[in-house]
């Protein structure tokens, strides 16, 4: 196993670890006694493993540690960490007057990522080429996710979680309907997506 793939399963351990914090701070700001040190560390350990998705890349590019397994495990790990945030953010209030992800924008997550492996198991039943490869509307969508969640952790500006919610979600059902097409094209056998 090469060192760019043990950053990959350091990072999918500390998604347990981010959501117990994540939910203690919550269950502490529900008792009116929010723990900051909570916040911090969960911030912390949500950080760090973000910040891994790019070590690990950055590493099996440079040393040559590109693998099989390291293409196959690392967007599960980003993946588990991405829906855990989503889904525990919004389980628990991160602050006062419902600070949290709305449940709605959880479900769009949820659903689109559902289709896309629903879909590439219909390609995969019919003997299709399934070719992982992201589309940019799938990057803007993760970055927008990614800015929804930080804009709950951070609690640096006051408005809404609603707002930067509102925008992911409008990029994540287009990067949806992208993968579904694509998807369509694979099935029936067009070589040009």
């Amino acid at each position: 196993m090469t060192f760019a793939s043990k950053i990959t399963i350091t990072r999918i351990l500390m998604v347990p670890v981010f959501a117990v914090l994540a939910l203690a701070y919550g269950y502490s700001v529900k008792t009116d006694h929010a723990n900051e040190t909570l916040r911090s560390w969960a911030l912390g350990v949500f950080i760090t493993a973000a910040a891994s998705d790019g070590i690990d890349g950055w590493i099996a590019r440079r040393f040559n540690q590109i693998s099989k397994f390291g293409a196959f495990i690392d967007p599960i790990a980003d993946k588990s960490l991405l829906l855990t945030g989503v889904i525990t953010l919004s389980m628990v209030d991160w602050g006062v007057d419902g600070w949290r992800l709305p449940a709605w924008f959880a479900c769009i997550v949820l659903l689109r990522d559902c289709i896309i492996i629903g879909g590439i198991r219909i390609l995969w039943n019919h003997h299709r080429e399934v070719k992982i490869a992201p589309h940019w509307s799938g990057k803007v969508c993760t970055v927008t996710q990614m800015i929804a969640l930080g804009w709950v952790m951070l609690k640096v500006v006051p408005f809404s979680p609603m707002w930067p919610c509102l925008v992911a979600a409008i990029f994540t059902l287009w990067s949806a309907a992208e993968y579904i097409r694509r998807g369509i094209h694979i099935l029936r056998g067009v070589n040009q997506v």
